[in-house]
Formats: C-alpha cells, sequence, structure tokens
C-alpha cells in the first residue's frame, strides 16, 4: 500500500485509456494507469477487426504477435439471401487485442507512464488543495486530473435500452476460412443486430452473436452448431455491448471520460478500436495543453475535436440502428439481394471501412435507394397489418 503523485490518473487500461497515457508522458507529464484486472488486455470483448490505415493513424505499426490476419472477403446472409463483397482494397485486418493492448501499453511505459494491474480504483475526491484523492487497492493517489477509461461500467446509469447482451467464443473448427468474415441477419434469432465469425487463421475464429432480449448462450451455441459439428470451443466471453452512441458530455471540470466510458463505440457494430483510440489520443494531448497553459478550457478541444471527427458518423449511424431493429426477415432479405447488385457492390467495396456511414450516404444518393425506400415501407406496413 502507497500514496503517490501525479498529474494525471487513468482509471482503466484499454486502448483509450493506454493512449491517453502515451500522448501524456510523451509530453513531459506524469501519468499512472491503474487496470484492475491481472493484466493489460485482459478481458478481451473485442472481435478485433481495424483497417490498417486506422492502426497507422493511432501510431501503431502491429507486430507480429498483434497481427492475425487479413480480411479478403465478406459474406453476409440473411434468412433467404447471400452476398459476397471483396474486402482487399479496405487493407482490413484482424488483430489480437490483447496483444494490441500491451503493444500500446509498451508504447506509454516507454514514454514514461507508469502502469499498475491489479490495482481497482474505488472512488475519488477532493482533498482540499485542489487535487483529486483517488482510493485504489493499492492506495490512495493524489492526481490534478482523472481520466475514466473504465468501459461501459461507466455508463450503467445511461438506459437500459442502448444495452445489448452479447456472446463471443473462440473456436477451432474445419468451416473457419482464413481470409472470410461472415455476418449472418435474422430478426428473429438475432433482433436488432447479427451474429458473425471472425477468422484469426489457422482455422480459428471468434464467433458472436448479440440481440435485443434474446439468450445469447442458447443463441451462440445453436449458431455453431449449425455450421458443423467439427469444432472446439477454447474461450469463452459474455458481456454487454453499447450501441447508444457517445454521451453528451466527455469533459466535468477536470474529469474526462474517454472510450466505451464516453460511449465512442459505433452504434453499427460497437466496434471502438479506431473511435475510441482517437479519443485517448485527442484528450491526451488536451489535457497537456491544460496543463502547459494552466487553463481548463483547453480541455474542450478534445471533444470539439472527437465530435468534428465522428458526430456526423455516429447520428447516421444511429438512425441506421433505429431502422435495422425494426426491419423482419424478408426486408432483410430484400435489402441484402439489393446488394448484390453490380453498382451497389462498387459503392460499398469503395468506402472507408473505419466511417460505415459513407456506406450509407452513397447507398441513398443512387438509384438503389429508391428501390430500398420501397423494401423499407413494405417493412412497416407488414409490421402495421401482421
Amino acid at each position: 500500500m502507497s500514496s503517490s503523485n501525479y498529474d494525471v490518473l487513468v482509471a482503466g487500461g484499454s486502448v483509450a485509456g493506454l493512449l491517453t497515457a502515451r500522448e501524456l508522458a510523451s509530453r513531459g507529464i506524469s501519468v499512472v494507469v491503474v487496470e484492475e484486472h491481472h493484466e493489460i488486455g485482459t478481458p478481451e470483448h473485442c472481435g478485433g477487426m481495424v483497417s490498417a490505415q486506422g492502426l497507422n493513424n493511432l501510431g501503431i505499426m502491429p507486430d507480429s504477435n498483434v497481427f492475425q490476419n487479413f480480411v479478403a472477403k465478406t459474406i453476409i446472409t440473411s434468412h433467404c439471401s447471400r452476398v459476397e463483397l471483396n474486402s482487399e482494397h479496405q487493407n482490413v485486418i484482424v488483430i489480437d487485442r490483447r496483444a494490441l493492448d500491451k503493444q500500446i501499453a509498451h508504447q506509454a511505459q516507454r514514454a514514461g507512464a507508469a502502469i499498475r494491474t491489479r490495482c481497482t480504483f474505488k472512488s475519488i475526491g477532493s482533498d482540499g488543495a485542489k487535487r483529486f484523492i483517488a482510493k485504489t487497492t493499492d492506495g490512495d493517489i493524489f492526481c490534478r486530473y482523472f481520466v475514466d477509461a473504465r468501459g461501459i461500467a461507466s455508463l450503467a446509469s445511461s438506459g437500459r435500452e442502448n444495452f445489448l447482451p452479447s456472446a463471443q467464443f473462440e473456436i477451432y473448427a474445419s468451416w473457419i476460412k482464413d481470409d472470410i468474415v461472415q455476418v449472418t441477419f435474422d430478426s428473429d434469432l438475432y433482433p436488432g443486430f447479427f451474429a458473425w465469425i471472425i477468422p484469426t487463421g489457422q482455422g480459428m475464429g471468434k464467433v458472436g452473436v448479440a440481440g435485443r432480449g434474446i439468450n445469447v448462450s442458447t443463441a451462440l451455441k445453436q449458431f455453431v452448431e449449425s455450421r458443423g459439428e467439427n469444432y472446439s470451443t477454447i474461450r469463452k466471453i459474455f458481456a454487454p455491448i453499447w450501441i447508444g452512441g457517445a454521451i453528451d458530455s466527455f469533459v466535468t471540470g477536470k474529469t474526462i471520460l474517454v472510450g466505451d466510458a464516453a460511449g465512442q463505440t459505433k452504434p453499427s457494430t460497437a466496434g471502438g478500436i479506431y473511435s475510441c483510440g482517437i479519443a485517448g489520443i485527442l484528450a491526451g494531448r488536451a489535457i497537456a495543453e491544460s496543463i502547459n497553459l494552466n487553463e481548463d478550457s483547453a480541455l474542450k478541444v478534445y471533444e470539439q475535436e472527437w465530435r468534428n471527427l465522428f458526430q456526423n458518423e455516429f447520428r447516421k449511424m444511429t438512425m441506421a440502428r433505429k431502422v435495422l431493429e425494426r426491419l423482419d426477415n424478408k426486408a432483410l432479405d430484400e435489402i441484402i439481394n439489393s446488394l448484390k447488385e453490380h453498382k451497389l457492390r462498387e459503392i460499398i467495396e469503395s468506402t472507408d471501412f473505419d466511417y460505415h456511414s459513407n456506406v450509407l450516404s452513397l447507398i441513398l444518393g443512387s438509384g438503389v435507394g429508391v428501390k430500398l425506400t420501397r423494401t423499407l415501407l413494405g417493412n412497416e406496413f407488414r409490421k402495421i397489418f401482421s
């Protein structure tokens, strides 16, 4: 047990928290990261898909322990439809999130950040001298700024409707293709979301499901068994995902929220390596500027810059999600059949993996958008008269 002093305390050792620490330490700011689990990167809830350009923008060149696979093709299926999309031009890769987090932790440590694992953040208050005093299982930590990067636990009071139950198994199976991601929509089995297979190489993969109001353990077991009998499960993860979009404010006084704690995961897929990672970088730079200038208003730059990059994207994806949650299987089949059209496939295959709303905007701006509108109207009529 010990007492210590830092400029900044970061609670949570995920991508967002570690990148915040890296940026602070590289600017000469004293910072400590406390992680409640026994190792950085654990537990891993993430599918691990990101573009190579996205990682480059985060200042990360994945080493051999981090990189797992390239994605050459994405197969999307629904109740009665199927489409294959070429993913090679998007430079999408599958990474080991546990190893990625450790690589970023190493970057932060080399820059001068302190990292403590199996150190649980308990509470934070004021010591009366314009400092925070954080209670942890390692003792008291004094700091001037507090960064909450603890994940969706910080969003517990934000409304149950914005959480979906999910399950993901790591599996060895002969039916997992090394460079093909598979996504399955079914409004009865996975309402409001989908099932997925993400290959990690050499016959291994992450297989998962999420959906509103379902038993994800049963749904995932049925999904896996529907693929074939030859498989072995080596890891199981059950965790809710957040699909509610970014919260109203990331900064309150000298408390800054980043990553999942700020709702910065995508409303479309709940993925967040890129959007949360950028948040960590922007937050670290803004906090350093605030300390160097002794001006707390500099913290607002973080939120402004993040929203400039992602707010429009998240707004469109939130709207698309609301539509998705109302679609029946007939509408899903019609939409996926529409994706087979040559022009539409070219549109999808040419867009930026890290910005899903670009696909939606291009589709609605094309002639195919009229057909999709008719499909959605038909779906609504079926809802009314069923």
